[in-house]
């Protein structure tokens, strides 16, 4: 009898996708033995301020142009098709009904690990799937933070150091500055291609 998948899940705006985040997940795929990690963009986010960013479609284009070239990343629209705010629960609870041979897991970064107890349905969330934590340089997670019945679902996974966000990329292209290489090829041709997160102002 066949085992079930392990997925990763990561969710997230990726406004844009970058390389870290893809680092993220292969950090998870070898921390965790997963099979496959499903990248998730988000509609609306729950916790997040509104940003003057790309669309939920351009979003999720731009992911499925980063992962094109690695069979073991996917891109999932299930939150873009179900519309309204975005909340891990519900995301989780209709993949794992959806696909009952797999077994999930969400990768988060270490920036977000100790605000878990925050989120929307936190004890069923952590019912459902286990977490892998993500530990960036100059982001220590300390897990004696956490109520022990989270802390026991988490698995932390150390990641190279690389000091790229989505943040930043958005403020370089403002300032008219290069982001080469800071996102894969085919997303920074989009960027461009489409003048995203270009600076609005007329001066």
């Amino acid at each position: 009898m066949s085992r079930n998948r392990h997925i990763g899940i990561m969710g997230g705006t990726f406004d844009p996708i970058h390389v870290g985040h893809l680092l993220a997940a292969e950090t998870a795929i070898d921390t965790c033995s997963l099979d496959e990690v499903w990248f998730i963009p988000t509609n609306v986010p729950p916790l997040k301020e509104s940003v003057q960013g790309a669309d939920a479609e351009t979003r999720l284009r731009l992911v499925r142009l980063a992962i094109a070239s690695e069979p073991k990343f996917k891109a999932e629209s299930i939150e873009l098709e179900r519309g309204g705010v975005s909340y891990s629960i519900d995301t989780v609870s209709e993949l794992a009904s959806r696909n009952p041979d797999c077994t999930f897991m969400y990768i988060i970064g270490s920036d977000r690990i100790h605000d878990l107890p925050k989120w929307h349905r936190i004890e069923e969330l952590a019912s459902i799937v286990r977490f892998i934590g993500v530990e960036r340089p100059g982001e220590p997670v300390d897990l004696k933070r956490l109520p022990e019945w989270i802390r026991e679902r988490v698995t932390l996974a150390q990641m190279p150091p690389m000091g790229v966000s989505s943040t930043d990329i958005r403020r370089r292209r403002s300032e008219g500055r290069s982001i080469r290489y800071l996102v894969t090829e085919p997303v920074y041709s989009e960027i461009v291609k489409e003048g995203l997160y270009e600076s609005r102002r007329n001066d």
